[in-house]
């Protein structure tokens, strides 16, 4: 009895902070968004979470969609980091947009892992296709956020592409 309760208990206490953390990918601030997006990846790969996120798919595509536009069309030096000259070379240094990038994809690539390959699972990865795409082929995205588009891309190609792709 007791131990059922507790254990429910903690289920919500963990969908309350997962909860939580989906809000905070929309917020202002880069670092919360990162931080967020770590722990979903953390949530994502440690526990089934099919039910719960079935009912919050769109939602959590759309804010990772916000995450993966937020680097991209910056161009230019004005966005990138710092420049540091390697011999006789301008080195510009990714500033935190292209790991924001990076865990997206790598959250997407967990979202769906846990939809699988029904028709929720082909509709995450039909609508964020075309953006993975654009980012993996954008030779101003850093190399970390092309390689995750690229993992996800493949992955969520094996996994819930219609036949058809």
């Amino acid at each position: 009895g007791s131990e059922a309760a507790s254990e429910q208990g903690q289920e919500e206490e963990a969908e309350d902070r997962l909860k939580e953390h989906m809000d905070s990918l929309l917020d202002k601030s880069a670092k919360t968004r990162q931080a967020a997006l770590q722990s979903l990846r953390l949530a994502l790969s440690s526990k089934t979470l099919s039910e719960f996120l079935l009912e919050r798919r769109l939602t959590l595509t759309d804010s990772l969609e916000k995450c993966l536009k937020k680097g991209q069309g910056a161009g230019g030096l004005r966005a990138a980091g710092p420049v540091t000259r390697v011999s006789g070379r301008s080195l510009v240094l990714p500033t935190g947009k292209g790991e924001e990038q990076a865990l997206a994809g790598t959250v997407l690539t967990l979202l769906c892992l846990q939809m699988g390959s029904g028709p929720e699972g082909e509709e995450v990865f039909r609508s964020l296709k075309p953006l993975l795409i654009s980012v993996l082929t954008d030779s101003t995205a850093s190399p970390s956020a092309r390689q995750s588009c690229a993992t996800a891309l493949g992955m969520c190609c094996y996994i819930a592409a219609a036949d058809l792709e």
